[in-house]
């Protein structure tokens, strides 16, 4: 959305501790939304319940607040794009999942996960990589209504098409991905609640965020979601994907790693150096430059 009105998100799922990495990705976004004179948005993707809590959404709020960085909109402050919590806005993420089923863009597979993992062990055997084999992809109206009435409940797939994925990355260049290395991957569960990418998509679109800038581990459902923009018809943002942050073991950092350490765990320092030290990660500024502090409005 290159002619859009700069709009920028961070948004972090309430299941672990904010880390380094989060609150770095978080500063570039608001460093980005303030120098632009954009809009910088807390969006909470808290769909999955099992290991999401409120006691982490409130971690969220007070590590990025102790580093100085204010959102615009987002579930504490409102604004015009909510609600800020994914739990919150599955209507429309059933609403859109239904727009792809009338398009023929997507459809209801409805095996069992043993039939799942026997295709799975098949295709190992025949030294293939684990896929969804499309096996479901042209049920009639008659198959589908006794997968039904078997009390079979389907997942929604997203129908890829031939051809290639081709996007620019602000970071890395122009990326290409085959599209015959995706299957038909699942937007909807069983029970109705959106995957990760699919629910993505329709937050950022909705929201009109108009750069996603998140880690480097994003970069790998990126074309995924640009396939679901695709078959909506929807223009898609501009992608950054950020180079990791290594651990003391050379491994990216986590929350699911207990030695990850929490940015809050920092708190013995002044949250201007942190915020100083993150905004000088990965990057220079070139041309024989020396500056060493940074602050919001450097």
């Amino acid at each position: 959305m290159p002619n859009s009105p700069i709009r920028v998100r961070m948004a972090p799922s309430p299941t672990g501790l904010l880390h380094i990495g989060n609150a770095r990705t978080a500063l570039f976004n608001y460093l980005f939304a303030r120098h632009t004179g954009g809009t910088f948005i807390l969006r909470i993707e808290d769909t999955d319940a099992a290991r999401g809590s409120q006691e982490y959404e409130d971690v969220i709020y007070r590590a990025l607040q102790w580093l100085g960085l204010d959102f615009d909109e987002g579930p504490q402050q409102g604004g015009d794009f909510g609600p800020y919590r994914q739990s919150e806005r599955f209507d429309l993420y059933k609403g859109v999942a239904a727009q792809l089923v009338e398009a023929g863009q997507a459809y209801y597979a409805f095996e069992t996960p043993e039939e799942l993992a026997q295709m799975r062990a098949q295709q190992a055997q025949n030294k293939q990589p684990p896929r969804y084999n499309g096996a479901h992809r042209d049920l009639t109206g008659a198959q589908r209504a006794q997968f039904e009435s078997e009390g079979r409940k389907g997942v929604l797939r997203l129908k890829i098409p031939e051809g290639q994925i081709t996007f620019p990355d602000a970071v890395y260049g122009p990326i290409s991905w085959k599209n015959a290395d995706i299957d038909d991957f699942v937007i909807a569960k069983s029970d109705g609640g959106p995957t990760y990418n699919f629910a993505c998509v329709v937050d950022d679109h909705l929201m009109q965020i108009s750069h996603v800038i998140r880690g480097e581990d994003g970069l790998s459902n990126t074309p995924r979601q640009c396939l679901i923009y695709d078959a909506l018809g929807w223009e898609r943002p501009i992608f950054a994907h950020l180079p990791f942050l290594l651990g003391p073991d050379r491994k990216k950092l986590s929350k699911r790693n207990a030695d990850t350490v929490s940015l809050l765990d920092f708190g013995h320092i002044l949250p201007d150096a942190m915020f100083n030290y993150l905004a000088q990660l990965g990057w220079n500024p070139g041309g024989g430059e020396t500056q060493e502090i940074f602050r919001a409005t450097s």
